[in-house]
C-alpha cells in the first residue's frame, strides 16, 4: 500500500487540480475577483503536484537502484554457490574472478586471484578460443571447458565453465578397452615339417603349442578356435591385446622352443585385426595382417595401422616348402592366361640385376616355345646386367629387349604384364606400362612390403625361394610345350646365373629345391663356365671394390664402408663388396654406403646371424635377412652412415631387451 500511496495521492491532486482549474475559469468569466482567486488555488495545487512528482520520481530512481543492486549480488551469489567451476579470465589471461567450486575442485583451495589460467589449469586458451571447447585434466578428473566471451568499457573478458566428464570419459576409455579384437595364429610349414615327423612326435608337438597358446590367452578373457591342424581364431579384448603388444608377442620366441623330434623348431605367424568397428572387419584385417606376416616367411605377428604395417618378431629364417603342388597349380593358370593374351610383356625392377634379368630372359623362351609374342622391357641406361642382355640378345636375336618408352606405345589392353623379381609398385621397371596394363601377374621371392601390388591375377610370391629365377625354373617345368622342344641353353644360363647371384654360388638361401632347379637348368645345356664369366670383373673394377673393402669399420660386428668415389659401375661394385666383407672373422653383416645423384643408397649384406632385413626397414628399405639395401634421399653419405649407426644400434637394443 506504502508503494501505491504516492500515485493514488497524485491522481487525486490533478483531479482536484483540473476541477479547480475549471471552476475558476468559469467564475473569471461571471466574477473577476473569484476568478483570481480559483486560479491562484489551482496555481498552488499545481506546484504541489510538481514537487510530489520529484519526490516519488528521485524515490522511485533510488529503489530501482537498489533493485539492480540486489539483483547482481543475487547473481554473483549463485554463479558463486553453483557446483560446476566457472572462472573469468581477463587481460593478458589472467584470473580475474572464479566461483568457489574453481577454488575447491580446480585451485585445490589456494587463492590464484591474478594467476595466468593457463598456468593454473594447464590449458591453452588459443586451442580453447579456436575449437570453443577443450578438455583438460585437474586433480584425477576430466573437464570439458566452454566459454563465453562478453566486453565492459573495451576491455573484453571469457567467461569458462567446466563441465565434469570424468564419468563419461572413464565409460569411454572402458568401452573401447573392451572391444573385441580377432586375433589369427597359425603354425608355418605345418605340413612340410610334419610330414616326416612320427605321430607320437606329432602327437606331443601338437599338445605343446595349444598349451602355449592356452597360456597365451589365459591371462585375457578372451577365446580361443581351433580351426584347423596348425590354424586358431581368437577374439581378444583391447585392453589385454594391448599389453600383448608391449611384450613384443613373446609367443613368438617361446614357439621357437618347441621343436619336432628335437631339431625342428617351429613358428608362429600371428595376424591381428586391431581398430576395427566390427567384428567381421577385425576378422578381414587380421587375414591381411596374417598374409603379410606369411609373405615376409612368418615367424612374426603383424597389426595394421593408420600408417602403415607394425611388425613383430621375424627372426627366424624361412623354412623351405618341399611340396610343388602350388607351383604346378600356378603355372597351368598362368599357361591359360597367357595363351589368351595377344602379346605377353616381362618388366623386372629398375636398375635389373642378374636374377631380374635372368628370370625374364629364361620365361621369355619359354614364352616363345609357347608360340607368343613376347618383348622384355629394361632399361639398358640403368641396367646391372648389360652383358647377360648382349648375350642374349646375341643368340635370340633383335626385338626381344625394348624400352620402356616403346613399350608405352605397343601395348593393348589385351596384352599381358608379368612382373618378375619385384613385387613393390615404387621399384618396377616402368611404373606407367604397369597402370596400362589390364593383367598383371607378379612373381617374386622377397619379403612382402608395405606397398605391393594387389590388383594381380596371379600374384605367386615364395619368400622361402633362393631366387625369382629359381621360381621360374618350377615354373616353366609345368608348362605344356609342344613335341619336344627344349629351353634354348642361353635361356638356362640366364636362369642359373640368378641363381647363383642370390645365393652367392650356392651359400645363402640354399634348399633341395636349389639343387633341383640347377639340375634342370644344367639338363637343359646350360654352360657353367659361361656363367661364371657374366660374374667376371675388370681389373679396375675389382681396385674400386678392394678400396671399399680397405676404408670399412667395425661396429658391432658389423662391417660398415663408405665408397666416396664416383664410378659407372658403383651400383655392382658397392654390393660385391658387402659381400667380401662378410669374409672377415667376427663380421655378422656387412653394409656399403654409396651415392648416386642425391640419393644415398646402402647395400647390406649378412651370413644370417644379423637380420639386416630389419635394421634396412628402419631406414625405409627392405629385402631378406641376408640382403637387403635402403635409398636415403638428400642425405650425405656421412649422414646416411649415422643413421645407419642408429638403426643398428636400435636394432641391438631390442635384441637385448627381448632377452
Amino acid at each position: 500500500m506504502k508503494k501505491k500511496f504516492p500515485i493514488v495521492a497524485l491522481l487525486v491532486i490533478a483531479a482536484i487540480l483540473s476541477s479547480q482549474l475549471f471552476v475558476s475559469l468559469s467564475l473569471f468569466e461571471y466574477n473577476r475577483l473569484y476568478g483570481i482567486i480559483g486560479m491562484t488555488s489551482a496555481a498552488v495545487l499545481a506546484v504541489v503536484l510538481l514537487i510530489l512528482y520529484a519526490v516519488f520520481s528521485r524515490n522511485s530512481i533510488r529503489h530501482i537502484t537498489k533493485m539492480n543492486t540486489h539483483l547482481e549480488n543475487s547473481a554473483a551469489e549463485y554463479m558463486n554457490t553453483l557446483p560446476a567451476p566457472i572462472a573469468v579470465i581477463g587481460a593478458e589471461g589472467k584470473l580475474v574472478w572464479y566461483n568457489s567450486a574453481f577454488t575447491d575442485k580446480i585451485c585445490g583451495g589456494c587463492d590464484v586471484y591474478g594467476m595466468n589460467f593457463e598456468e593454473c589449469v594447464k590449458l591453452s586458451i588459443k586451442v580453447l578460443t579456436e575449437n570453443g571447447s577443450a578438455v583438460c585434466h585437474v586433480n584425477d578428473s576430466i573437464y570439458k571447458v566452454v566459454y563465453e566471451e562478453f566486453s565492459e568499457n573495451d576491455i573484453t573478458f571469457l567467461i569458462t565453465y567446466f563441465q565434469d566428464e570424468t564419468k563419461y570419459f572413464n565409460l569411454k576409455k572402458s568401452s573401447e578397452e573392451s572391444h573385441p579384437n580377432v586375433v589369427i595364429i597359425t603354425i608355418d610349414t605345418y605340413d612340410e615339417i610334419m610330414q616326416n615327423a612320427k605321430e607320437s612326435e606329432k602327437a606331443i608337438a601338437s599338445v605343446e603349442i595349444e598349451q602355449l597358446i592356452e597360456r597365451f590367452m589365459s591371462s585375457t578373457n578372451g577365446f580361443i578356435k581351433k580351426t584347423s591342424p596348425n590354424t586358431f581364431y581368437a577374439v581378444i579384448e583391447r585392453r589385454h591385446l594391448e599389453e600383448k603388444i608391449k611384450s613384443k608377442f613373446k609367443i613368438l620366441d617361446l614357439a621357437r622352443n618347441i621343436k619336432i623330434a628335437g631339431k625342428y623348431p617351429l613358428t608362429l605367424s600371428i595376424g591381428v585385426g586391431e581398430g576395427a568397428s566390427s567384428l567381421e572387419e577385425s576378422e578381414k584385417i587380421a587375414r591381411q595382417c596374417l598374409d603379410m606376416a606369411l609373405g615376409r616367411g612368418g615367424d612374426q605377428a603383424v597389426i595394421k595401422t593408420d600408417s602403415g604395417y607394425r611388425f613383430f618378431g621375424g627372426v627366424s629364417k624361412g623354412v623351405e616348402k618341399m611340396s610343388r603342388t602350388k607351383t604346378r597349380i600356378i603355372a597351368n593358370a598362368m599357361q591359360d592366361i597367357i595363351m589368351d593374351s595377344d602379346k605377353v610383356y616381362i618388366m623386372g625392377h629398375r636398375f635389373g640385376d642378374l636374377d631380374s634379368v635372368g628370370a625374364s630372359c629364361g620365361l621369355a623362351g619359354a614364352l616363345r616355345l609357347l608360340g607368343k609374342e613376347v618383348h622384355i622391357v629394361a632399361d639398358r641406361s640403368k641396367n646391372l646386367a648389360v652383358n647377360l642382355i648382349d648375350m642374349v640378345e646375341e643368340q635370340a636375336g633383335q626385338g626381344l629387349f625394348i624400352s620402356p618408352s616403346a613399350a608405352l606405345q605397343t601395348v593393348t589392353d589385351s596384352d599381358l604384364l608379368i612382373i618378375v623379381d619385384i613385387h613393390n609398385k615404387d621399384f618396377i621397371e616402368s611404373r606407367e606400362l604397369y597402370e596400362l596394363c589390364r593383367q598383371v601377374v607378379v612373381i617374386d621371392h622377397h619379403r612382402k612390403t608395405v606397398n605391393y601390388i594387389d590388383n594381380a591375377v596371379i600374384f605367386h610370391h615364395e619368400p622361402y625361394a633362393s631366387s625369382a629365377s629359381e621360381m621360374v625354373t618350377e615354373i616353366i617345368q609345368y608348362f605344356r610345350f609342344s613335341g619336344d622342344d627344349k629351353l634354348p641353353s642361353y635361356c638356362a644360363e640366364a636362369l642359373l646365373s640368378g641363381i647363383m647371384l642370390d645365393t652367392k654360388n650356392f651359400v645363402m638361401r640354399t634348399g633341395v629345391r636349389t639343387f633341383e632347379a640347377a639340375a634342370f637348368l644344367k639338363k637343359s645345356g646350360a654352360d657353367t663356365v659361361a656363367v661364371k664369366l657374366l660374374f667376371s670383373n675388370s681389373f679396375e673394377a675389382y681396385k674400386r671394390k678392394a678400396q671399399i673393402v680397405s676404408a670399412a669399420k667395425i661396429h658391432r660386428n658389423c662391417a660398415v664402408a663408405i665408397a666416396d668415389f664416383k664410378s659407372d659401375d658403383i651400383r655392382i661394385v658397392a654390393p660385391q663388396a658387402a659381400d667380401e666383407l662378410l669374409n672377415i672373422t667376427d663380421v655378422d653383416a656387412s653394409f656399403v654406403i654409396y651415392k648416386t645423384n642425391n640419393v644415398a643408397n646402402i647395400s647390406a649384406r649378412s651370413l644370417g646371424a644379423t637380420n639386416v632385413q630389419v635394421i634396412m626397414e628402419k631406414l625405409g628399405g627392405g629385402g631378406h635377412q641376408t640382403m637387403a639395401a635402403a635409398q636415403l634421399t638428400d642425405k650425405t653419405l656421412s649422414e646416411a652412415e649415422e643413421l645407419l649407426i642408429e638403426a643398428i644400434d636400435s636394432r641391438e637394443e631390442e635384441l637385448e631387451n627381448d632377452d
